[in-house]
Protein backbone atom coordinates (compact mmCIF):
# COMPACT_ATOMS: atom_id res chain seq x y z
CA UNK A 1 0.00 0.00 0.00
CA UNK A 2 1.04 3.25 -1.03
CA UNK A 3 2.11 5.88 2.04
CA UNK A 4 -0.53 8.38 2.49
CA UNK A 5 1.10 12.01 3.96
CA UNK A 6 -1.12 14.71 4.96
CA UNK A 7 0.48 18.49 5.13
CA UNK A 8 -1.51 20.30 6.87
CA UNK A 9 -1.75 23.47 9.62
CA UNK A 10 -4.50 22.79 12.81
CA UNK A 11 -5.59 26.03 11.98
CA UNK A 12 -6.60 25.58 8.55
CA UNK A 13 -8.70 24.06 5.25
CA UNK A 14 -6.46 21.11 6.66
CA UNK A 15 -9.88 20.43 9.23
CA UNK A 16 -11.66 19.76 5.54
CA UNK A 17 -9.15 17.23 4.56
CA UNK A 18 -8.74 15.58 7.67
CA UNK A 19 -11.93 14.87 7.93
CA UNK A 20 -12.28 13.48 4.82
CA UNK A 21 -9.12 10.95 5.81
CA UNK A 22 -11.08 10.15 8.96
CA UNK A 23 -14.13 9.05 6.33
CA UNK A 24 -12.04 6.95 4.50
CA UNK A 25 -10.47 4.75 7.46
CA UNK A 26 -6.97 4.65 5.74
CA UNK A 27 -4.31 5.01 7.46
CA UNK A 28 -2.00 8.01 7.28
CA UNK A 29 1.03 10.56 8.40
CA UNK A 30 0.20 13.41 9.19
CA UNK A 31 2.89 16.91 8.87
CA UNK A 32 2.38 19.95 10.60
CA UNK A 33 3.46 23.18 8.88
CA UNK A 34 3.37 26.60 10.48
CA UNK A 35 2.37 29.36 8.68
CA UNK A 36 5.59 31.20 7.36
CA UNK A 37 8.82 29.62 6.70
CA UNK A 38 7.85 26.04 6.73
CA UNK A 39 4.85 26.56 4.72
CA UNK A 40 6.83 28.94 2.23
CA UNK A 41 10.36 26.83 2.29
CA UNK A 42 11.33 25.54 -0.94
CA UNK A 43 11.07 21.85 0.43
CA UNK A 44 7.34 22.54 0.51
CA UNK A 45 6.90 24.32 -2.44
CA UNK A 46 7.87 21.37 -4.11
CA UNK A 47 5.16 19.62 -2.85
CA UNK A 48 2.68 23.12 -3.51
CA UNK A 49 4.39 25.30 -4.91
CA UNK A 50 1.84 27.80 -3.78
CA UNK A 51 3.43 27.60 -0.22
CA UNK A 52 -0.11 26.80 1.06
CA UNK A 53 -1.77 23.70 3.14
CA UNK A 54 -3.57 21.49 2.81
CA UNK A 55 -1.77 19.21 0.38
CA UNK A 56 -1.36 15.14 0.18
CA UNK A 57 1.36 12.89 -1.12
CA UNK A 58 -0.60 9.25 -1.85
CA UNK A 59 2.81 7.24 -3.47
CA UNK A 60 3.79 9.30 -6.13
CA UNK A 61 1.02 11.34 -6.56
CA UNK A 62 0.70 14.85 -5.04
CA UNK A 63 -3.07 16.61 -4.51
CA UNK A 64 -3.63 20.28 -3.68
CA UNK A 65 -6.68 22.16 -3.11
CA UNK A 66 -9.10 20.43 -0.24
CA UNK A 67 -12.20 19.68 -3.07
CA UNK A 68 -9.52 18.23 -5.63
CA UNK A 69 -8.34 15.77 -1.90
CA UNK A 70 -11.41 15.19 -1.31
CA UNK A 71 -12.80 13.79 -4.69
CA UNK A 72 -9.29 11.88 -5.09
CA UNK A 73 -9.64 10.03 -1.74
CA UNK A 74 -12.81 8.76 -2.71
CA UNK A 75 -11.69 7.48 -5.75
CA UNK A 76 -8.57 6.05 -3.91
CA UNK A 77 -10.44 4.45 -1.54
CA UNK A 78 -13.54 2.81 -3.07
CA UNK A 79 -14.50 0.31 -0.13
CA UNK A 80 -15.56 3.44 1.85
CA UNK A 81 -18.09 4.04 -0.48
CA UNK A 82 -17.62 8.03 -0.35
CA UNK A 83 -18.85 8.74 -3.95
CA UNK A 84 -21.73 7.29 -6.32
CA UNK A 85 -21.21 5.42 -9.04
CA UNK A 86 -19.34 6.80 -12.08
CA UNK A 87 -22.98 7.12 -14.09
CA UNK A 88 -24.81 8.70 -10.87
CA UNK A 89 -22.12 11.56 -9.98
CA UNK A 90 -24.07 14.73 -11.60
CA UNK A 91 -24.95 16.29 -8.79
CA UNK A 92 -21.60 14.82 -6.72
CA UNK A 93 -19.69 17.15 -9.02
CA UNK A 94 -22.22 19.92 -9.80
CA UNK A 95 -21.60 20.70 -5.81
CA UNK A 96 -18.11 19.91 -5.04
CA UNK A 97 -17.48 22.39 -7.63
CA UNK A 98 -20.07 25.15 -7.13
CA UNK A 99 -18.57 25.17 -3.38
CA UNK A 100 -15.27 25.58 -4.58
CA UNK A 101 -16.38 28.11 -6.87
CA UNK A 102 -19.62 30.42 -6.24
CA UNK A 103 -19.62 29.54 -2.75
CA UNK A 104 -16.51 29.83 -1.75
CA UNK A 105 -16.13 33.17 -3.33
CA UNK A 106 -19.21 34.62 -1.80
CA UNK A 107 -18.62 33.83 1.70
CA UNK A 108 -14.88 35.51 0.90
CA UNK A 109 -16.50 38.54 -0.34
CA UNK A 110 -18.50 38.60 2.65
CA UNK A 111 -16.46 38.16 5.17
CA UNK A 112 -13.67 40.49 4.02
CA UNK A 113 -16.40 42.86 4.44
CA UNK A 114 -17.84 43.85 1.33
CA UNK A 115 -20.83 42.42 -1.10
CA UNK A 116 -20.52 42.85 -5.21
CA UNK A 117 -23.33 45.53 -6.18
CA UNK A 118 -25.97 44.44 -8.77
CA UNK A 119 -24.49 46.10 -11.13
CA UNK A 120 -21.09 44.06 -11.10
CA UNK A 121 -22.97 40.65 -10.42
CA UNK A 122 -22.46 39.48 -14.22
CA UNK A 123 -18.61 40.04 -13.77
CA UNK A 124 -18.32 38.08 -10.72
CA UNK A 125 -18.92 34.19 -11.34
CA UNK A 126 -20.46 33.65 -7.81
CA UNK A 127 -22.80 35.94 -9.26
CA UNK A 128 -25.18 37.43 -5.83
CA UNK A 129 -24.80 36.33 -2.31
CA UNK A 130 -28.44 36.08 -1.79
CA UNK A 131 -28.63 33.66 -5.42
CA UNK A 132 -25.84 31.44 -4.05
CA UNK A 133 -27.48 30.56 -1.23
CA UNK A 134 -31.11 30.64 -1.94
CA UNK A 135 -29.43 28.10 -4.89
CA UNK A 136 -27.39 26.25 -1.87
CA UNK A 137 -30.85 25.64 0.35
CA UNK A 138 -32.52 24.56 -3.39
CA UNK A 139 -30.16 21.90 -3.51
CA UNK A 140 -30.13 20.62 -0.25
CA UNK A 141 -33.96 20.86 0.17
CA UNK A 142 -33.77 17.85 -2.59
CA UNK A 143 -32.10 15.23 -0.68
CA UNK A 144 -30.99 14.33 2.81
CA UNK A 145 -27.53 15.22 1.90
CA UNK A 146 -25.94 17.56 -0.88
CA UNK A 147 -25.90 14.79 -3.60
CA UNK A 148 -28.65 12.31 -2.98
CA UNK A 149 -29.38 10.31 0.01
CA UNK A 150 -26.08 9.28 0.50
CA UNK A 151 -23.37 10.74 2.64
CA UNK A 152 -20.56 11.49 0.11
CA UNK A 153 -17.39 13.01 0.08
CA UNK A 154 -19.09 16.18 -1.50
CA UNK A 155 -20.36 16.51 1.74
CA UNK A 156 -17.47 16.74 3.45
CA UNK A 157 -16.32 19.75 1.18
CA UNK A 158 -19.47 21.15 1.02
CA UNK A 159 -20.73 20.82 4.67
CA UNK A 160 -17.05 22.09 5.94
CA UNK A 161 -18.26 25.75 3.94
CA UNK A 162 -21.58 25.70 5.58
CA UNK A 163 -20.46 24.95 9.03
CA UNK A 164 -17.38 28.05 9.07
CA UNK A 165 -19.70 29.99 7.01
CA UNK A 166 -22.44 29.74 10.12
CA UNK A 167 -19.48 29.56 12.86
CA UNK A 168 -17.84 33.25 11.31
CA UNK A 169 -21.11 34.88 10.02
CA UNK A 170 -20.70 34.64 6.16
CA UNK A 171 -23.74 32.39 5.98
CA UNK A 172 -27.48 32.86 7.28
CA UNK A 173 -28.47 30.11 10.32
CA UNK A 174 -31.00 28.90 7.52
CA UNK A 175 -33.30 26.05 9.04
CA UNK A 176 -32.30 23.49 6.29
CA UNK A 177 -28.42 24.42 6.55
CA UNK A 178 -28.95 23.94 10.49
CA UNK A 179 -30.34 20.25 10.12
CA UNK A 180 -28.13 19.59 7.34
CA UNK A 181 -25.55 20.28 9.87
CA UNK A 182 -26.73 18.32 12.76
CA UNK A 183 -26.30 15.28 10.81
CA UNK A 184 -22.81 15.96 10.09
CA UNK A 185 -22.05 16.77 13.72
CA UNK A 186 -23.21 13.33 14.53
CA UNK A 187 -20.76 11.49 12.07
CA UNK A 188 -17.81 9.71 14.16
CA UNK A 189 -15.26 10.99 11.50
CA UNK A 190 -16.19 14.44 11.87
CA UNK A 191 -15.81 14.12 15.62
CA UNK A 192 -12.67 12.21 15.43
CA UNK A 193 -11.36 14.61 12.84
CA UNK A 194 -12.44 17.80 15.17
CA UNK A 195 -10.80 16.47 18.36
CA UNK A 196 -7.27 15.69 16.67
CA UNK A 197 -7.11 19.05 14.82
CA UNK A 198 -8.50 21.10 17.96
CA UNK A 199 -6.18 18.95 20.23
CA UNK A 200 -3.13 20.30 18.04
CA UNK A 201 -4.06 23.42 17.63
CA UNK A 202 -4.11 23.61 21.35
CA UNK A 203 -1.00 22.17 21.75
CA UNK A 204 0.49 24.65 19.24
CA UNK A 205 -1.09 27.84 21.34
CA UNK A 206 0.29 25.93 24.53
CA UNK A 207 3.61 25.81 23.14
CA UNK A 208 4.14 29.29 21.79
Amino acid sequence: MSELIFYTNPMSRGRIVRWMLEETGAPYKTEYLGYGSAMKSDAYKRINPMGKVPAIRHGDTVVTESAAICAYLADAFPEAGLAPPTTDRGNYYRWFFFAAGPLEMSSTTRALGFDITPDKERMAGCGAHRDVLDALEHGLKANRFIAGDQFTAADVYVGSQIIWGIQFGSLERRGRFMEYLKDLHERPAYQRATKIDTDAANAHRTAM
